[in-house]
Formats: structure tokens, sequence, C-alpha cells
């Protein structure tokens, strides 16, 4: 008999995978979570999920729906495509076929497919998500980090993206625009916009936005970047963080006309790899992206809070030191610490990496580096997501006339993050 045990299968791994782990942010919940059961107290800062429940409404249209168990189709629920683009048409004044929106589960395996059928240069800004230039790399694609700059916010400048355009060797190039960002809830005026459209449509740049967090902008101001470029932007959005829906696991992209073959491209592959996304999810989805009163009263008290505890924890990060920019949207802040870069050095501590791992040993706060995002190694920055609290019970204690969020009312609602910001900034003083 052959014994299977004399081949080294380890050997027959595609190279560009050899180098991959964990996504880094499962990868710091997972550590998180085993620091935890050994009993030592931790602040989740790592993990960007959304800590609000699904709201009520959508909760009860996910019940109702249950009993739906048939295949659907590979583009999605018919009924669903038409309530997304309601919703661009409501919030965006943007007028999109059903016939152009594909449904998949989680724009994140959206984005890969769009990686895998686009035959050109990804581009994406420093610093992006942790997952897409990784996505890049599974499918043997180099992607291209476009610089900016600490006063800037860390935005992407119109000149930068025409540089990295005219510096190509490739004839096209996608572009994934994030905002308001992960990791530092940056986002975009309409100016700004429209001078970054501008260099895209001179390039003959395809735009992905990525305006996940669209629904999480403090002042609900998002404006999509489709509204100046609409025939070379393809908008990403889901439920998992406006809506509290990640583990739902369902995402949509949303195609101008005459980018349907790329649309039909993605469904053909989609159609060999998940087929559909489970039917009660996005019948339930229907109510999710659909006008509601309750949903908007859902997105007036988390976009409210949010901006709240923001203000909060950037102020104090600011005393103790950091270089950052106040989010706009979104749960994150990504302050840069390389002014204790000396006193880090004296500790043995030269990388952002060996920053976040010392200060989770010393201290129990768990945060990202910012080399996970695409900065320098050496620059001390970090992606800190302040989620660690209650989202359920904050919202049951939130009243229309609240006018402020005073810091007795996040002490009572959100120790945790108040206790692992103060230990965090007493740790780079020290």
């Amino acid at each position: 008999m052959y014994n299977f045990q004399k081949k080294d299968f380890a050997n027959t791994i595609q190279p560009q995978i050899h180098q991959l782990g964990y996504s880094a942010t499962l990868a710091i919940n997972e550590q998180s979570k085993a620091l935890e059961a050994q009993g030592k107290t931790i602040h989740k800062f790592g993990l960007g999920q959304s800590p609000f429940p699904v709201p009520k409404h959508v909760q009860e249209a996910l019940q109702h729906n249950a009993h739906q168990k048939d295949y659907l189709a590979v583009t999605g629920l018919l009924e669903l495509r038409k309530a997304i683009a309601h919703y661009y048409l409501r919030t965006e004044q943007l007028e999109y076929s059903v016939e152009n929106i594909l449904i998949g589960p989680g724009t994140k395996e959206l984005m890969f497919l769009l990686q895998l059928v686009f035959a050109g240069q990804l581009l994406i800004p420093a610093p992006s998500w942790v997952s897409y230039a990784p996505q890049a790399q599974i499918l043997g694609k180099k992607a291209t980090w476009l610089p900016t700059e600490w006063a800037d916010g860390l935005r992407l400048r119109p000149e930068v993206l025409e540089e990295a355009c005219l510096q190509s060797s490739h004839e096209t190039h996608l572009l994934i625009l994030n905002y308001p960002g992960n990791p530092t809830g940056m986002s975009y005026s309409p100016t700004q916009l429209q001078e970054i459209a501008q260099i895209a449509k001179k390039y003959h740049v395809l735009i992905l936005s990525d305006e996940i967090y669209s629904g999480c902008h403090y002042t609900n101001e998002h404006l999509s970047i489709a509204r100046f470029y609409p025939e070379g932007t393809v908008i990403s959005n889901g439920l998992s963080k406006w809506c509290g829906a990640g583990g739902w696991r369902i995402g949509a992209f949303v195609f101008p006309h005459n980018l349907a073959l790329l649309l039909q491209a993605m469904a053909s592959v989609a159609s060999e790899t998940f087929t559909s996304v489970s039917a009660p999810i996005q019948y339930a989805a229907v109510i999710g992206y659909s006008a509601h009163p309750q949903m908007e009263n859902y997105l007036q008290k988390t976009q409210f809070f949010l901006r709240c505890l923001s203000t909060y924890v950037c102020t104090e990060l600011k005393k103790a030191g950091a270089e950052l920019a106040f989010p706009q949207g979104g749960f994150y802040v990504f302050p840069n610490f390389s002014l204790y870069r000396s006193q880090f050095a004296q500790r043995g501590i030269h990388t952002s990496t060996q920053m976040c791992e010392q200060l989770l040993e010393d201290t129990g706060v768990a945060i990202l580096p910012g080399v996970a995002f695409g900065r320098p190694e050496t620059e001390m920055s970090c992606r800190i997501a302040f989620v660690d609290f209650d989202g359920k019970r904050i919202l049951e204690e939130m009243t229309h006339e609240h006018e402020t969020i005073d810091h007795h009312f996040l002490e009572k609602y959100c120790p945790s993050v108040l206790e692992g910001i103060a230990k965090l900034c007493q740790w780079v003083q020290q």
C-alpha cells in the first residue's frame, strides 16, 4: 500500500501563498480571545466589528424568512437588487438598473472576484484596509501603494494618482478608494472627490469605491465619487458596518451600465464558486436597504454616539503626544506615536509590530500595527478600533433629548474603551 506520508504536500502550495498568514484583523481577534480564555483582561481594539445590534425590524425580517431555502439567482434576489437601486436613488441621487447589481457573501469576496477578472494594476493609498493587497498577492498580482501625508489626514492626493499612472507600465488600473476609511476614519470633501475623479477619468482608471462605512459618517454627509465619475466607478457596500450585520456576510457591487461585461465576468466566476448568497439573508437585506423610520433612528443614534466617542478617544491620544487626524466616520482612529521613537528603541522596540506586541503583553490592549495597512515598518503608527462596548445597551439608554454624550455617560457604558485608552496613553508616555 502506498504511504501518503512519504510525500511532502507542502511543496504543492502556490509560492505566493507561503508567506500569507491570517488576515491581521482576524488574527488579533483570535489572539485576544485566547488571552481572555487564560483569564487575562483584554481591551479588544483589533477587530473592526460593529458593536451595535442589527436593527430590530431587520432581525424580524430574517426570522420571517427563515423558511426560504431555494438557491437564488447568482446575481442576487431581484427584490433585493431593486431595494439597492432605490437606496442609491434615495441617498445619492444615482440611477442604476437592477441588472447592474451583483450580490455576494460579503464585499470581501466580491473584491477578490473583481481583482481576479480585472486585467490591470491595483492601486491603493497607504494606509488601506489589510485585505486589499493580500488578495492581489493570492492572485499572483502586485499592489502599488500610493503615498499619503499626515498633513493631509492620510488622504489620497490627485497628483499622486496622476504620477502613479504616468510611471506605470500597465495600460489599465484599478484604484480602491475607501471612505470613511479603514483604518483612518477619514473621508473626502466633494471638491477632493471631484479632483480625484478628473484624474481617474483622464487616465481611464477604474475606481472601486468601498463605501462600506457610508452609513457611519458622523454627520450623515457621505457622498459617492460615482456622482463625479459614474461611468468608471463601481460602488461596494453592504450591511456589515452601518447595519451591524457583519456575520450575516452579505454585500453588493453596483456597476454603471457600460461596465456590464465586468459584472458578467464576476458572475460567471461566482456561479462556479459560491453559487448564490443565503436566501434568508437576502430577503432580510431587502428591509435593511429600504427606507424605514426605525433605520433612520438607528443611524442617527449610532452616528452621533460614534462621533462623541471618537472625539474623546482622539483628544486623549493627542494629549499623550500622538499625531492623528480626527475621524469623520466609522469606529477607527489611526495615531502615530513616532514622537516616542527613541524611548521605544531603548526598550528594543523598532517597528510598529513590536510596539503593538509589547503593548498587548504589558497592558492587555490589543491594537494593530500601521505596517499591516501599508505604512512604513518603522513608523510607530497603529489602528485602534474603539468598539469594545455594548452597543445594544447604549442604544437603549440614548434618548432623542441627548444633545451631548458626556464623560459620565462614556464611563458608565464604555468602561473598557476608556480604561484601554488610558492604559495605552500611560504606556507610551512611560
